[in-house]
């Protein structure tokens, strides 16, 4: 159940994010052909005032189809529609003709030609694989020579819509750091409260529970945390025994041998730390400081990628898991904390001038605005692939010290 919470924490950090551009398309006058809860194919759809609604099969966030991303060319019609024209080849003279047409960007004469392959296909007896392609070939023209066509709106507009994803993440994180400062937040100081209990320790096979406060270890008074991780970590090995106050009564645990882990000995368990309320203009305040934080660390930890030893301490999808379900078992003060946490990261990465992340779509709106034409779709391709490239060997690094660093 641990671990739902988190992954649906996770999923709606994204589906939120998507909404963000969903919301800024409607708003600049751009329409989105397709909003799904997941990605598809379809498990439910419903079509309202040209926008198909649905819930994917796919649950990873949200999915938005916004028309026109790209300026419409030749060579991707030809890609599209030539499996139709092999079979059948009353699709020859259309075909010819709007090729002409994107040849000399005459896109009026483009959208004049589709009713006619329309009307071509819908007689022709092509198979399923051909038909799929020649019914994208003449949606992407449709979408593309459209005057709501992403690439044909003014800078000011498609940097609005691209933005509008991160800024949401921004947004998010923001509220999330003030809720938890006004109801109670963490402040980094341990006390003896046990939170969390990691399974196969000493202190799960001990038996120690959450909610437990450690008094004392090996006999001696621990009045602090500090006491307790100095006493523990000096055991070098040997059985402890562990008294703890449990619902009014004193139990002892153990002993039990420590285990040697990070290079110091543990027992095996998570304190909590001592909560506090802020008013509402100091919990304004620290969100903002927060927020700033984050940003800076994030800034450090990109830098980082070009030390070996900085690249250890990046965590990827499994290590944001694996730290929120132990963060959810201590309390929902701490699993939230690591939510604005990864909601606000979740907007920095994605700001990267890196496509096909958000903060590539903006470089090349800038470029764009500078040169006054719309850059070749091949242009897209080609930086995409040294973007994912870039975005696949970070990945790949979180993922090796996910799996290897084991959990703390």
């Amino acid at each position: 159940m641990t671990y739902l919470v988190v992954v649906l924490g996770l999923l709606l950090l994204i589906f939120l994010h998507e909404l963000g551009h969903f919301t800024a398309a409607r708003a600049v006058g751009i329409k989105p052909r397709k909003f799904y809860v997941g990605f598809p194919p379809a498990l439910v759809k419903v079509k309202r005032n040209g926008v198909e609604y649905g819930i994917g099969a796919i649950p990873l966030g949200g999915y938005v189809r916004i028309p026109g991303m790209h300026r419409p060319a030749a060579r991707d019609f030809d890609v599209w529609i030539r499996p139709a024209l092999h079979e059948e080849p009353g699709l020859v003279p259309v075909a010819q003709r709007v090729r002409r047409q994107l040849d000399a960007e005459e896109f009026t004469g483009v959208r004049a030609e589709l009713p006619a392959l329309q009307e071509i296909l819908s007689t022709a007896d092509l198979t399923p694989g051909a038909t799929r392609s020649a019914e994208r070939a003449i949606r992407e023209l449709d979408e593309a020579t459209g005057t709501d066509a992403y690439w044909r709106q003014p800078t000011w507009k498609r940097l609005v819509v691209i933005a509008a994803g991160p800024f949401a993440n921004v947004v998010v994180a923001f509220v999330i750091f003030f809720a938890v400062l006004m109801t109670g937040a963490p402040t980094g100081k341990p006390s003896t409260e046990v939170g969390a209990v990691e399974g196969n320790t000493p202190a799960a096979s001990a038996g120690l529970q959450a909610g437990d406060k450690v008094i004392a270890v090996d006999g001696a008074r621990t009045p602090s945390f500090a006491a307790v991780s100095r006493r523990i970590r000096a055991s070098r090995g040997r059985p402890i025994a562990v008294t703890v106050e449990r619902g009014g009564r004193t139990v002892r645990l153990g002993p039990k041998k420590t285990i040697k882990r990070g290079g110091h000995y543990i027992w095996g368990f998570v304190p909590t730390s001592r909560l506090e309320q802020y008013g509402a203009a100091a919990a304004v305040r620290k969100s903002g400081s927060e927020l700033w934080q984050i940003t800076t660390g994030t800034g450090a930890a990109i830098g980082g990628l070009f030390h070996a030893r900085e690249r250890k301490q990046l965590t990827g999808t499994v290590g944001i898991v694996r730290e929120s379900a132990a963060a959810l078992r201590v309390g929902l003060p701490y699993y939230l904390e690591i939510l604005g946490l990864v909601s606000m990261s979740l907007a920095l990465l994605n700001l990267l001038p890196l496509l096909p992340l958000d903060g590539g779509h903006i470089a090349v709106s800038i470029v764009e605005s500078i040169r006054r034409r719309a850059l070749a779709r091949e242009v897209y391709e080609r930086v995409s692939l040294i973007g994912i490239a870039i975005v696949l060997f970070v990945a790949f690094i979180a993922l090796n010290n996910d799996l290897t660093g084991g959990p703390h």
